[in-house]
């Protein structure tokens, strides 16, 4: 795919030499102007195509919070643990009255 980009890169600067060499110099900077700008909109999307399926992306969504989850279970565990005894008091108080 580059080589041909760099391929058109060269028919452009030939088509943009020639054309200020054979035409009015307002037109030939028209015509340089317009190649060039479309060879830079074709530079810009030869890699549009080159990303990951949706499938893909949510795997490695699913790889980080698999990750994240491992690394807290700890923490997690111990707000658990603390919840059950503030639920056991606040039943606990809810009986006594």
């Amino acid at each position: 795919m580059a080589r041909r980009l760099i391929g058109w890169g060269g028919v452009w600067l030939v088509g943009s030499i020639a054309a200020f060499l054979l035409l009015d110099p307002i037109l030939a900077s028209f015509l340089a102007i317009v190649g060039l700008c479309l060879w830079g909109v074709a530079v810009l999307s030869s890699g549009w195509e080159q990303h990951p399926s949706f499938e893909q992306r949510e795997l490695a969504r699913a790889r980080r919070r698999a990750e994240r989850r491992e690394r807290t279970k700890d923490a997690r565990a111990r707000d658990r643990a603390r919840w059950e005894a503030h639920q056991r008091r606040k039943a606990e108080r809810g009986a006594g009255r």
